[in-house]
């Protein structure tokens, strides 16, 4: 028989995950909208519950990790909330959030993106063993909790907490207090046209999630924001400046603003169409894992054998994974029926929501390995949904009554929020993993968590839109939540039906993609250590260099240290400094939210002065020498 496990899913793990969910999910809302970024929040709850479990006699590190899997599941689906729906109001679809549409479509997606990477588990963490950034982190900081009393558990919270104040400085230095600024860029012309762009985030966080996912990926990323910024936008501004009258007007206002908006508005589109080639692959790539995963979880059912695996590998049941699916699906169908007005064309539409969702979730789990949920483009793989969804549409609709980019926003919405859901299930099944947790009582919890959040979605949204306003500034909301990956979707739907959107720019993109396969290939059938997977460098494509930048440096800092004799894993005090890094920008990001919805005021932590982003770069190069050199003393104990 297998050995029986700490308690997991006990009445006040459940409790504190509830609440830490709709507290992050309402926390990540405001945020996603008005800056149009997210933070993890796995690190964060792990933390708020060690300190919170910790006044009960009876707490272990397996409910702690309960708990974070419930909070993370909350930020996660806030992520794939925020970055669709509020496209219905732009397109004056809606004029406030529909509390019962809202829960129904969030709600609904985001358990489709449990169910569909429970067969996904043992590929990705077991057998491909992907690093899944914040999720190793998370479990270093569960286990260095858990051992607080030890000697190296000391001292392992001692790196781990100096970290974390310095992260959450440095987050609040910038973000907050607006001391500098948290980009270091410039850019010029060469010649008349010919953009030279330079840049680089200053954030402690992306220096640790390069450390933490090592040197191979982090390059990939990089190379990937080489290809967008010193090949494709130099070309086009050299080639394609004059006949746009639109990115001539910016070009007036400088370099930098035409490289951010040539990239906006055509070069981000080679990484969309790398990722639909990178997606596609992938699921090609693991047929063998998931085909194998759903055999066997039938088989354990089938053979009543579940009792006697040991636990770390007792996934859901996958009758119940396959019948929940079934499910979820109807309702799915109804709604679609009611906007469209047709059952016909409402079940094309929930085919591609459950072909398209079962495969882009794949691929967010994948990438989500790859370089973190943080930095996981989901949003560019709602881009691909909406944008397949669209031309499907004006097939079956053409192009009368304007419900078309509507039903395209609802086929992406319940992806968004499935993808957004699997890149986080699969971290916290990787730190459950590390820890030794049960992986179907954490899939029940990111359940809870899903459903916990989603009931006051609506409520937040709608309160948010009534104190801002979504969407572009107006003389009656001057101070707006610009939804910028909302604005994006809403742009792309409607460039579908009015045939605006970058075809070429796609086309190429996946003619990228099909070229980094065939040198994957190579590299694997030569069986080099080194390795090209497509959607590293996707997401290098579809991101800013200067997010590609800080990640590529701790990348360089884990080659260093995992280079010197007797450090293993590139050792284990740099992952908790690193891991503290994390912790400290996550929170802060998190709670500086408070004071500003409170206020109405983006600016009430500003200081009334500003250093540039020389204390930026001073900061962070004091950071990434501080990782090294903490990093280091693993050396020194081998």
């Amino acid at each position: 028989m297998a050995a029986t496990p700490l308690p997991q899913l006990t009445v006040k793990a459940i409790i504190l995950g509830i609440v830490l969910s709709v507290v992050l999910a309402g926390a990540n809302a405001y945020l996603g909208l008005f800056a149009g970024l997210t933070v993890s929040a796995s690190i964060p709850a792990a933390v708020i519950s060690m300190a919170i479990l910790s006044l009960f006699k009876s707490s272990n590190i397996l409910e702690n990790n309960i708990v974070q899997t419930a909070a993370s599941a909350g930020e996660s689906l806030a992520a794939g909330v925020i970055f669709t729906l509020p496209a219905l109001i732009l397109l004056g679809y809606w004029e406030v959030f529909d509390n019962l549409w809202v829960m129904a479509i969030a709600g609904l997606g985001g358990l489709l993106g449990v169910l569909f990477t429970i067969p996904l588990r043992r590929s990705l963490i077991v057998e491909e063993g992907l690093t899944y950034p914040e999720g190793t982190a998370t479990a270093e900081v569960l286990r260095v909790g858990d051992s607080a009393r030890a000697r190296v558990g000391g001292t392992g919270i001692a790196y781990l907490a100096w970290a974390g104040v310095c992260g959450a400085l440095a987050k609040l230095s910038e973000t907050g207090l607006r001391i500098w600024e948290g980009t270091a860029q410039a850019a010029g012309f060469l010649g008349q046209s010919t953009i030279a762009y330079v840049g680089a985030n200053l954030s402690p966080a992306l220096l640790s999630v390069g450390y933490i996912v090592g040197l191979n990926i982090a390059v990939l990323v990089l190379a990937g924001g080489v290809i967008s910024w010193y090949v494709a936008i130099p070309i086009y501004s050299t080639f394609f400046l004059e006949g746009n009258p639109a990115l001539q007007a910016v070009a007036e206002q400088g370099a930098v603003d035409l490289a951010f908006a040539i990239w906006t508005s055509q070069i981000r589109y080679l990484g969309v169409g790398a990722m639909l080639v990178g997606g596609i692959w992938a699921l090609v790539s693991m047929r063998g894992s998931i085909i194998s995963g759903v055999k066997s979880g039938l088989a354990q059912y089938r053979e009543g054998t579940l009792a006697t695996t040991v636990h770390t590998e007792r996934d859901t049941p996958m009758p119940f994974v396959l019948g929940g699916v079934g499910l979820f699906v109807v309702p799915i169908f109804a709604l679609y029926v009611v906007v469209v007005d047709s059952a016909g064309i409402a079940l094309a539409m929930t085919l591609v929501m459950v072909v398209a969702g079962f495969l882009f979730s794949a691929v967010a789990a994948y990438m989500s390995g790859l370089v973190g949920s943080s930095n996981n483009p989901v949003s560019g793989i709602t881009i691909a949904t909406i944008l397949f969804s669209a031309l499907l549409l004006l097939f079956l609709l053409g192009n009368e009554g304007g419900t078309g980019p509507v039903a395209a926003i609802l086929i992406g919405a319940v992806i968004c929020c499935a993808a957004a859901i699997a890149g986080d299930n699969l971290q916290d099944l990787k730190a459950g993993y590390i820890v030794g947790a049960t992986p179907w009582r954490q899939q029940v919890m990111q359940a809870v968590g899903v459903v916990s959040a989603v009931l006051l979605m609506a409520p937040i949204l709608n309160l948010l839109l009534q104190a801002y306003g979504i969407g572009a500034p107006t003389a009656e909301q001057p101070n707006s939540l610009l939804a910028p990956q909302a604005t994006l979707m809403a742009s792309v739907a409607q460039g579908v039906f009015g045939d605006g959107l970058p075809w070429p720019m796609v086309a190429g993109g996946a003619g990228i993609g099909v070229l980094i396969i065939v040198i994957d290939e190579w590299a694997k059938r030569s069986g080099r250590a080194w390795r090209a997977p497509v959607l590293a460098v996707a997401v290098g494509i579809y991101l800013p260099l200067e997010l590609a930048v800080p990640i590529a440096v701790g990348g360089v800092l884990a080659y260093i240290v995992g280079r010197r004799q007797g450090v293993k894993e590139r050792g284990r005090t740099g992952m908790l400094f690193a891991a503290g890094l994390i912790t400290g920008e996550a929170l802060v990001g998190i709670v500086m939210a408070i004071p500003i919805v409170v206020s109405e005021n983006p600016d009430v932590l500003a200081l009334p002065f500003d250093l540039g982003s020389v204390g930026g770069i001073v900061v962070f190069v004091a950071l990434a020498a501080a990782l090294y050199r903490v990093a280091q003393r693993d050396s020194t104990r081998a």
